[in-house]
């Protein structure tokens, strides 16, 4: 029988965090980040670190029984941008390739429903 799990992936611009729980979420099995990947900073959030990390999850979860997740990708969000970074579908695919099988896929980026008010002011940030 499959051990399921859960892979979250946070894509921003930046960075790319995976991190694979089990299905309640709160135990954490495994996780990796673009930045221990890659020696320079510009290339944290690239295909390339995103595959790697995904490939450094996936080997320290079979090791740990889990061989089947659910995929949860999520963008920055909020005010921000609503669209993941560039590593998503890099991890998803590492992640496919590596041998774990994947369920569903989600996006559960956090969208505003007209709440609270962005910090910066009327004017915005003034640089």
């Amino acid at each position: 029988m499959a051990k399921w799990g859960i892979a979250h992936i946070f894509a921003s611009f930046n960075n790319v965090l995976i991190t694979i729980t089990d299905l309640t979420g709160a135990e954490t099995i495994a996780k990796c980040s673009g930045g221990i990947v890659v020696k320079s900073d510009k290339d944290e959030s690239s295909p390339y670190a995103a595959m790697q990390a995904a490939r450094r999850v996936a080997e320290s979860a079979k090791e740990k029984g889990i061989d089947s997740v659910h995929v949860r990708v999520k963008g920055k969000g909020r005010g921000k941008s609503k669209n993941p970074g560039p590593g998503a579908q890099a991890a998803i695919r590492a992640l496919a390739r590596s041998g774990l099988q994947i369920g569903k896929i989600e996006d559960v980026t956090p969208i505003p429903h007209n709440g609270g008010r962005e910090k910066g002011g009327r004017r915005g940030r003034r640089v």
